[in-house]
C-alpha cells in the first residue's frame, strides 16, 4: 500500500509560491504542487483561473464569518473536500461539469447527517 504513496512523483509535494492580488492588496500563497493542480481543476470548472477562484473563497468564507488565519490550510481542505465529495457521487467527475449547478443545500444535509 505504501508504495503507492512513497514511489509517487515527488513534485507532488514540493511546494510553489504564487503572489495574487485580493482586493487590491498583494498576497502569497505557498502551496503543494498537487493543491495547485487541484485549484486550477476546480477553477477551470466554472470557468475561471485559479486566482479568481481563490478570490472567489476568500469573499465567501470572510462573508460567512470564517476565520482565515490560516488560508492555506483551508485551501488544502477545499481541494480534498472536492475530491471526497467526487469519490461520494455529490459532485460528477466529468471535469466539463460545472460545480456551480450542483445542490450544494442538498449535499450538506447529507453530510450532516452522515456524521451526527
Amino acid at each position: 500500500m505504501c508504495e503507492l504513496f512513497i514511489k509517487a512523483d515527488a513534485k507532488l509535494w514540493e511546494s510553489t509560491t504564487r503572489s495574487l492580488r485580493i482586493d487590491g492588496m498583494v498576497t502569497s500563497v505557498r502551496l503543494e504542487n498537487f493543491f495547485w493542480s487541484k485549484l486550477e481543476e476546480i477553477a477551470r470548472r466554472d470557468g475561471m483561473n485559479v486566482v479568481q477562484l481563490i478570490t472567489k473563497l476568500h469573499h465567501e468564507s470572510i462573508d460567512a464569518g470564517h476565520d482565515l488565519g490560516n488560508f492555506t490550510s483551508f485551501l488544502r481542505v477545499c481541494c480534498a473536500r472536492y475530491l471526497d465529495l467526487q469519490l461520494a457521487g455529490d459532485i460528477s467527475s466529468d471535469l466539463s461539469q460545472p460545480i456551480a449547478g450542483v445542490d450544494a443545500p442538498a449535499i450538506l444535509e447529507r453530510e450532516r447527517l452522515k456524521f451526527h
